[in-house]
């Protein structure tokens, strides 16, 4: 079962949530910015982690390095480009972690999409190119 990560980082503390692929919330908490107590809940996930994303905001060098040393793949949300669901009643900072992983786990079924239909097409173009070998016409008169 694939997993997605979100994190919604603060100044002095994070709130790390874990999602799987039909968005149900295997863990979500409040930590303190501790690179060794993020990584430390993180691992029971890290075989499953498809990716975390992070927001960009002014602090997040620390922990996308820490991450990154650490082995995990990770993305940076610009959170001022991000549209929040219309549909929420309430945002806070779970519902933000929460938001941060199904973003990511939308994000990896487009990337998946995108390169299914680009070898479609290039399946496609190599059949078709097979069964026609002469040659493009030259332009010698």
């Amino acid at each position: 079962m694939k997993l997605y990560g979100g994190i919604d980082l603060h100044s002095n503390n994070s709130v790390v949530a874990i999602t799987d692929e039909r968005d149900e919330v295997l863990y979500r908490k409040r930590l303190p910015n501790d690179l060794s107590t993020i990584l430390s809940v993180l691992e029971p996930y890290r075989g499953a982690l498809e990716g975390l994303v992070v927001e960009s905001t002014y602090n997040w060098y620390w922990l996308v390095d820490g991450l990154m040393d650490a082995g995990y793949r990770m993305h940076l949300a610009n959170t001022a480009a991000i549209k929040q669901y219309e549909g929420l009643k309430y945002s806070d900072d779970d519902t933000d972690a929460c938001w941060l992983a199904k973003l990511l786990r939308k994000r990896s079924q487009l990337v998946r999409q995108h390169t299914a239909n680009l070898l479609s097409v290039q399946n496609l173009m190599a059949r078709n190119r097979g069964c026609n070998p002469s040659p493009a016409p030259s332009m010698r008169q």
